[in-house]
């Protein structure tokens, strides 16, 4: 018994450990650049892993960033094509997802690899088309064809994770509903949704951060001013022969805050979406 349970300390602190390590690997990029984004640009370059206090200290990074871009602008224009591609991601993909899960049909099992090998095939090498087909839709730099293409690029995965979780669910329940007078519309979002909250809101968080961090398609489908995305908006502080080091930091930091306050809040529904596909799967 002692020798078994000294055992399990020993595992267990092992684990700890790792995974105490890989958090330090993981945030130390991310409270590098805030640290950073408050000094001067000889601090950044002379003690990068310094403390911003006294002379080392400066905001004309953050000043940079509002008065010589319209950082409003871009961060609404990410914002709004984050939620409403997520959106579409989590309502189309549930809805594919039960449908697969729930009725037999002629295709189902080739619908369900016809997904799969969207998972497995990056959207990118479509670019061509896509802006082919962008530009006779007439949807060059405008916020749509930036939510199609992320719409698309989302779906494969967010129908696979459903699609599995959503054959775990109980039969009867759905069938009592039925029994209950309630439509197919109505079981699906007034009891299929309910019970798949945690892995909507997996779903949401790893689709989003591609989402908000893209650079490639803002870049070819929306680089106008009007349309440009926070992360396509922190190139104009790189120019041919010299970066200003402190704006670019200051608006990663910027750019990054709204994915960590993401995270903070489905945290607790993310875990849960995890640990359930775990034990499901």
């Amino acid at each position: 018994m002692a020798r078994a349970r000294t055992g399990r300390i020993a595992t267990s602190t092992a684990i700890h450990t790792v995974l105490f390590g890989y958090t330090i690997i993981a945030l130390f990029p991310v409270v590098l650049v805030l640290l950073n984004s408050f000094k001067t640009k000889r601090a950044i370059f002379g003690d990068p892993l310094g403390l911003p206090f006294g002379k080392t200290f400066s905001a004309i990074g953050y000043l940079d960033v509002l008065h010589k871009g319209d950082f409003a602008t871009y961060f609404t224009n990410s914002f709004v094509v984050t939620v409403v591609a997520l959106f579409l991601i989590v309502l189309l993909g549930a809805a594919a997802a039960h449908a697969l899960a729930e009725y037999r049909f002629p295709g189902n099992g080739f619908l369900g690899v016809y997904l799969i090998i969207g998972i497995m095939v990056p959207i990118r090498l479509g670019t061509v088309a896509i802006l082919q087909m962008m530009v006779q839709l007439h949807l060059v730099n405008t916020l749509t064809a930036l939510i199609l293409v992320y719409t698309a690029q989302g779906l494969p995965v967010a129908v696979f994770i459903l699609t599995e979780f959503m054959r775990t669910l109980s039969r009867d329940i759905k069938d009592s509903a039925r029994i209950d007078g309630l439509s197919e519309y109505r079981i699906f979002f007034e009891v299929v949704l309910p019970l798949i909250r945690p892995v909507l809101a997996t779903v949401a968080v790893f689709s989003m951060i591609p989402i908000w961090n893209d650079l490639w398609f803002p870049l070819i489908l929306a680089p106008g001013e009007g349309t440009r995305t926070v992360t396509l908006g922190v190139q104009q502080f790189i120019g041919q022969y010299t970066v200003n080091w402190n704006a670019v930091l200051a608006a990663l930091t910027l750019a990054i805050v709204p994915v960590l306050v993401l995270y903070a809040f489905f945290s607790r529904q993310l875990i849960r979406g995890i640990t359930s596909g775990a034990v499901k799967g």
